[in-house]
């Protein structure tokens, strides 16, 4: 059957195609689609060879990102850790790969990038690899005693335990007062890291897109906000996605205390598996971090087919400088920046 395009946020069928296949997770859905729509543009679609009017059984997701900063190119997806193409037939499979090149080609895209979480693009003539990362989950299926044990003693559990011994005030939910205090810590975290934070509008859309499939949890002690997280949730997998923290505090243990509290509820909610999200190749820190929740570890490899090779935009020097000068700006222009510059990026 011909390749042809679905609308993955009003076509009722994507939506059924995602709440069915096994391997559909958060970043399929069409409320995180409308959300990447509303706050940066961009436009998704789906490619298939199912034939109108029948179900469809199969799918590869992407959004066309246009940008005179960066070029015009297609990502399955912007901002996802991973999407995995859901389609089960490797003739399939051949034939949307095949539509994608002749898109690159007629429309003279910069590249294109797939994110898979499985093997399948591997000797794919076309595709090679542009980045690695580690991917790290955690079985949620044992008993919250089993899930506690696996835990590193010191590095985790201690925190734990601390967390609890400060009498730290956590809450959940997603009012705007919770997120208006989650990210100032967000704030402060992305200025310590040196990057730009993500817009405030954008975690407004993801609430207003996901409902009650999104989570904010914040720990504060003694009114004074020291760590949040945010999750999402898609069927039986919630995704570990935005973390931050006020470092003066970090001795008190707020992050580890609500990442345990987030697995308790999570678990008590019949939740089978939590997403830890992507880590740098060469983050040891983060990716020993992990490791510690005794979650299991696993190679998560994205893909370009391009017809050209570009270098950075701008060289190393300029890119330190530039994040330098970022960590020395007011609060209201350095989320300007975010605003600015994540719709490039992606």
């Amino acid at each position: 059957m011909p390749v042809r395009e679905v609308d993955p946020i009003r076509d009722p069928e994507w939506n059924e195609l995602v709440e069915n296949h096994p391997r559909a997770g958060v970043f399929h859905t069409p409320g995180w689609l409308e959300a990447l729509r509303r706050t940066y543009g961009y436009e998704s679609f789906a490619l298939t060879t199912c034939s109108p009017g029948v179900s469809l059984t199969n799918g590869l997701v992407l959004c066309r990102i246009d940008s005179r900063l960066t070029g015009r190119r297609l990502v399955s997806l912007p901002f996802s850790d991973h999407c995995e193409p859901l389609i089960e037939s490797a003739e399939d499979f051949n034939q949307i790969l095949g539509s994608l090149e002749g898109i690159l080609q007629k429309d003279r895209l910069k590249h294109i990038e797939l994110r898979p979480t499985s093997n399948v693009m591997e000797n794919r003539e076309g595709f090679v690899q542009s980045n690695r990362f580690w991917l790290h989950r955690i079985d949620l299926r044992p008993s919250l005693d089993q899930l506690f044990l696996h835990l590193h003693r010191d590095c985790v559990q201690r925190k734990i335990r601390r967390g609890e011994r400060e009498d730290l005030v956590c809450e959940q939910g997603r009012s705007e007062g919770l997120l208006q205090r989650f990210y100032q810590l967000l704030l402060l975290t992305r200025r310590r890291q040196q990057f730009p934070p993500q817009p405030l509008g954008w975690f407004r859309n993801l609430i207003d897109c996901f409902g009650s499939g999104l989570k904010i949890y914040l720990a504060s002690k003694d009114g004074h906000p020291i760590a949040g997280i945010v999750t999402l949730r898609h069927k039986d997998v919630v995704v570990y996605k935005y973390s931050c923290s006020d470092k003066s505090f970090s001795r008190l243990g707020g992050t580890a205390l609500l990442l345990w509290r987030m697995i308790q509820d999570s678990k008590n909610d019949g939740v089978r598996e939590l997403d830890l999200g992507r880590s740098d190749w060469c983050n040891f820190g983060l990716v020993t971090y992990k490791d510690r929740w005794g979650s299991s570890r696993s190679v998560l490899t994205y893909w370009r087919c391009s017809v050209h090779s570009r270098g950075n935009l701008l060289p190393g020097w300029t890119m330190r400088a530039a994040r330098q000068m970022l960590a020395h700006l007011p609060d209201s222009v350095f989320a300007a920046t975010g605003r600015l510059l994540y719709k490039h990026v992606a």
